[in-house]
Order: C-alpha cells, then sequence, then structure tokens
C-alpha cells in the first residue's frame, strides 16, 4: 500500500516538474526577445549614420571605424562590433524560439544562450499552464519519472536479490490464475 502511495506522489511530482517546461521556455522566449529589441535600439544610431554614409553596410561602417587614426574611432570600432555580434546572435535565438516546440525545448536545453538561461531561471515564478502542451509536458515527465524510477527499483532489486522478491510473488499469482 506505502508503495503505491509513493508511485502516486512520484507521479505527481513529474506532473509537476513537467508542467513547469513550456512555462519556462516562453520565459526564456521572452528574454531573448527582450534582450534583441534593446540590442536593435542601440544600434538604433549607428544604422542611421551607416544608412547614410554606407548605404546601410553597419560591417562597412565598423571597418571605416577601424582603419581611422583616431583611437576614439577604433574604440567605438570594438564596440560596435561587440553589439553588431550579439544582435546577430540574439536574432539567432530569437528565430530559434520561433519554431515547433521540440525546436524551442531542444534550443533552450542544448544551444541556449547561457546568460540569458540563467537570467531566466533566476527570475522564473513556478507557474502552472493549462494549455495543451503544458499537460503533455507535465504527463510525459510524470510518465518518465514514474517509469523510470520504477525500473531503477527493479534493476537494484534483481541486482541485489537477484529478484527473489519477483521470484517469491510468482507462484502466487500462479495460484491465484489456476483457482479461477
Amino acid at each position: 500500500m506505502l508503495l503505491s502511495y509513493l508511485r502516486l506522489v512520484l507521479f505527481a511530482i513529474g506532473l509537476l516538474v513537467g508542467v513547469q517546461v513550456p512555462g519556462f521556455i516562453n520565459d526564456y522566449a521572452k528574454r531573448v526577445e527582450a534582450h534583441l529589441i534593446e540590442a536593435q535600439t542601440g544600434l538604433r544610431g549607428f544604422e542611421s549614420t551607416a544608412q547614410q554614409f554606407f548605404k546601410g553596410d553597419l560591417q562597412a561602417l565598423v571597418a571605416h571605424y577601424r582603419a581611422s587614426d583616431d583611437p576614439v574611432f577604433r574604440s567605438d570600432a570594438n564596440s560596435l562590433g561587440t553589439m553588431l555580434n550579439r544582435q546577430l546572435a540574439l536574432d539567432k535565438q530569437f528565430q530559434a524560439m520561433q519554431g515547433p516546440w521540440y525546436i524551442r525545448a531542444l534550443q533552450v536545453a542544448v544551444a541556449a544562450d547561457p546568460d540569458i538561461r540563467l537570467e531566466t531561471w533566476n527570475g522564473y515564478s513556478y507557474q502552472i499552464l493549462l494549455t495543451p502542451e503544458a499537460m503533455g509536458w507535465g504527463l510525459g515527465g510524470a510518465m518518465l519519472l514514474s517509469f523510470g524510477l520504477e525500473c531503477l527499483f527493479r534493476l537494484i532489486d534483481w541486482v541485489v536479490l537477484g529478484g527473489k522478491r519477483l521470484r517469491q510473488s510468482r507462484p502466487i499469482e500462479e495460484r491465484d490464475l489456476k483457482g479461477l
């Protein structure tokens, strides 16, 4: 009986953890978008200068700054290059977060910006979304946790006890079946 309750508790924990996944992914996507907007806003002045003198090519503006004799312009070239690289990286993250659910999940798990993922984790507030996606993640997490721990306990039983407990329970089941 206690084992049944333990299984129910594990299932509930898996369910509650699983429904957090879509919420975390959504929060990450919102943070990426906010950082992208901030990066684009920071480049606006440079974009107008590049439009005026270099037909909108920001890389040409960076090259012009780097070629300048003025150390201030050379320093600004490094800063502008860093800002451009950051904006490009954020744009790639943003585009990946516009894909299907499995691409978004892989993006956050494997290829997320580590600083933004940490920022999202630190600012994340637990939530229960009642969307089909969240319910699927919840049930998947519950089943995975329950099944995984059940398999682990059976493996430990098999290794430590040699499956003795399983062998002892089989004759009882066979006797019950023969009596029917």
